[in-house]
C-alpha cells in the first residue's frame, strides 16, 4: 500500500505539466549537475594557485557584481528579444567564459573573467522564470517551480560531491567539465525549446503602453515584494555565510559544518515535492508570513546551539522555510507582473538575491567582528519577523490572475517545434 499511494503521489507531482516544460526543467539539471566554479573557486585560488584569502574574496565579490548587473539586463532581454535567444546568448557565453576561466593565470585577468562568468550565467535566470510562467498554467506554477528548485537542489548536491573529486585530480578539467554541460543545454534549448514570449497585438500596446524598468520601479507594491525578497535572502545567505564562521569561531571544524549543512540539501530533495503537494492551493501570504518566522527564527535558535546535533536541528527549521518560500515567491512575482514584462519583473526579483549575496557576507562579518555571532542570530530573527509583517500588510489584497492567451507560433517557434 505505501508503495502504491507513493506512486500516486509522484503522478500527481508530475502530470499535467507541458513537454516543452519538462525539457527547461532538464536543462536546469543537466546545467546544475554540472555547476563547479561557485563551489571550488575559492579552493582553486588559494591551494591550486596560491592566492591569498583576500584576493578570493575579491574574485568573489566580482562573480557576485557581474551577476546583479545581469539580473535586470537578462530580464530586458528575455522580454525584448525573446525567452529563447536570451537562454542561447547566456548559456553560450557562459560556456565559453568558464573555460576561458580554467586557462588564465593573470589575477587581474582571473577577476576580469570571474565577472564575466557571473554575468553570463546569471543572465539565464529570468528567462528561464519568465518561460516557465508563459508555459504552465497558473495553477501548475506553485508546482512546476518547486519542481524546478527540486531540479536545481538536487543537482547541485550531487555536484558538489562529484567536484570534490575531480578537483583532486585536476581544477581544470572541472571548468571544462561545467563549461561542456552548461553547452549541452544551450544545446537544448536549440533543439527542444520554442520561443514562448506572448506577442502583443498593437491595440494593446497602445491601451497600456510598453513595459520598462521604470514601470517595475513605479510597481510599488510589487518593489515591496523586492525589497521583502532582499530580506529574507539575507537571512538564507547566512547559511553558507555566517554559519560557518561562527561555527569556526566555536571550535567546530570545517567537516563538522559540513555534516550540519548538508541536512539542508537532504531535506530539500526529499522533502521539496511532497511538501508542495500539501501548500501549492494554499494562500501565498500566509505561506510567506509562517516561511519568513520559520526563517527568521531558524537562524535565531543558532544562538542556542552547542553542537553539531543542534546545529543540523536550526538548519532543519529554516530549511523548511525555504522549502515553502521558494516556490511561493516565485509564483507570487509571476502572479503580479504583466504578461509581457515578465521578464524585466523576474529579473528585479534575480536583482534581490544577487544584491543579498553581496551584502549578506558584509553584514555577518561587521556583526560577528563587533558584537558576536550571538547578535547575528537575533538580527536575522528581527529581519524575518519584519519580513513577515511586511508580507502581511503588502499581499492583504492580491490580484486575481488570469490566464495568458498561448503566444501565437512565430519563425523561432517553428523552429522549435519542428525540431522537437
Amino acid at each position: 500500500m505505501p508503495s502504491v499511494a507513493l506512486r500516486r503521489a509522484v503522478r500527481e507531482t508530475v502530470s499535467g505539466l507541458p513537454r516543452e516544460f519538462w525539457w527547461l526543467w532538464t536543462s536546469t539539471l543537466v546545467n546544475r549537475l554540472g555547476a563547479f566554479v561557485a563551489t571550488y573557486m575559492a579552493l582553486y585560488l588559494t591551494l591550486d594557485r596560491g592566492y591569498s584569502a583576500s584576493y578570493a574574496g575579491l574574485v568573489a565579490s566580482l562573480h557576485g557584481l557581474g551577476g546583479v548587473v545581469s539580473s535586470l539586463a537578462g530580464g530586458v532581454m528575455a522580454d525584448r528579444l525573446g525567452r529563447r535567444p536570451t537562454l542561447l546568448v547566456a548559456q553560450g557565453s557562459t560556456a565559453a567564459a568558464v573555460a576561458l576561466l580554467g586557462f588564465v593565470r593573470d589575477p587581474v585577468a582571473i577577476a576580469a573573467v570571474a565577472f564575466l562568468v557571473g554575468v553570463a550565467s546569471n543572465a539565464s535566470r529570468p528567462a528561464v522564470q519568465a518561460m516557465m510562467a508563459d508555459i504552465v498554467r497558473p495553477e501548475d506554477r506553485v508546482r512546476a517551480f518547486s519542481l524546478n528548485y527540486w531540479a536545481i537542489n538536487l543537482g547541485f548536491a550531487v555536484s558538489s560531491m562529484g567536484a570534490g573529486f575531480i578537483a583532486e585530480v585536476s581544477y581544470r578539467a572541472g571548468f571544462l567539465i561545467e563549461a561542456g554541460m552548461t553547452a549541452v543545454c544551450a544545446v537544448l534549448v536549440f533543439l527542444r525549446l520554442p520561443e514562448s514570449r506572448p506577442e502583443r497585438a498593437a491595440a494593446e500596446v497602445a491601451e497600456d503602453g510598453e513595459v520598462s524598468l521604470l514601470t517595475v520601479v513605479r510597481d510599488g507594491r510589487y518593489m515591496g515584494v523586492v525589497g521583502l525578497s532582499f530580506l529574507v535572502a539575507l537571512i538564507f545567505q547566512q547559511g553558507s555565510v555566517g554559519l560557518p564562521v561562527a561555527m569556526g569561531e566555536a571550535g567546530f571544524s570545517p567537516a563538522d559544518y559540513g555534516m550540519a549543512i548538508a541536512v539542508n540539501g537532504l531535506l530539500i530533495v526529499v522533502l521539496q515535492i511532497p511538501v508542495t503537494r500539501v501548500i501549492q492551493h494554499r494562500d501565498a501570504r500566509s505561506l510567506l508570513v509562517v516561511s519568513s518566522l520559520l526563517a527568521g527564527y531558524g537562524f535565531g535558535l543558532t544562538a542556542f546551539a552547542g553542537s553539531v546535533g543542534v546545529f543540523a536541528l536550526t538548519v532543519c527549521v529554516w530549511t523548511l522555510a525555504e522549502i515553502v518560500n521558494a516556490p511561493t515567491q516565485t509564483g507570487l512575482v509571476v502572479r503580479l507582473s504583466p504578461v509581457h514584462g515578465r521578464g524585466r519583473y523576474q529579473g528585479m526579483y534575480t536583482l534581490s538575491w544577487s544584491a543579498a549575496a553581496l551584502v549578506a557576507p558584509l553584514m555577518s562579518g561587521v556583526v560577528i567582528d563587533r558584537f558576536g555571532a550571538r547578535w547575528l542570530w537575533g538580527v536575522c530573527a528581527v529581519v524575518g519577523t519584519a519580513a513577515a509583517l511586511g508580507y502581511g500588510v503588502l499581499m492583504r489584497r492580491l490580484p486575481v490572475e488570469r490566464p495568458a492567451a498561448a503566444a501565437p507560433a512565430s519563425a523561432d517557434a517553428g523552429a522549435g517545434v519542428r525540431a522537437a
